[in-house]
């Protein structure tokens, strides 16, 4: 499936497991209870909760078997352990500034918890992989769709471990 570990935050596992477990122990059991009943209602080529319901049947378990792919193939990693937090890994919070003075904040995450607009950024991206390994004061040229843009790190953060 993957050539490369798909790393993952425990708080993105915990995340895909709780999707998981709604739709298994929660939502599939209830659809299967209405398929049931729907099909005990006689004639199933015009029966709309029996068509609908085996519908959506297949489709939380195609989402059931992509969950479980992802979550054997997850590799949890928690940032809080990171030891050398000088430069940027796995889980790092990044302050970085273009050229142009523009200030941005984002996290280094799993792929499967890259969120744009709250300044995730999936850990194979090509703005992740140009920062991988930079330290403060660094210079990072990456190739974004919009061009080549050049970033400096202004600071680097791990979150805290629990204690």
């Amino acid at each position: 499936m993957h050539d490369r570990p798909n790393y993952i935050t425990p708080q993105g596992f915990a995340r895909l497991r709780a999707e998981y477990d709604a739709l298994f122990s929660d939502e599939r059991p209830k659809l299967v209870e209405t398929i049931s009943w729907a099909a005990g209602n006689g004639d199933r080529s015009e029966n709309g909760d029996y068509i609908y319901g085996r519908k959506r049947l297949r489709e939380i378990d195609r989402t059931l078997n992509r969950l479980s792919k992802k979550m054997k193939a997850a590799k949890v990693v928690d940032p809080s352990r990171q030891e050398d937090r000088g430069r940027v890994f796995f889980g790092a919070t990044v302050t970085i500034v273009d050229e142009d003075d523009r200030e941005r904040v984002l996290t280094l995450v799993g792929d499967d918890e890259a969120d744009a607009g709250k300044g995730l950024v999936g850990w194979n991206a090509p703005l992740a992989r140009a920062l991988r390994g930079a330290g403060v004061g660094d210079l990072r040229r990456v190739e974004l769709p919009a061009g080549p843009r050049e970033f400096e790190i202004l600071t680097i953060s791990y979150p805290e471990a629990a204690a």
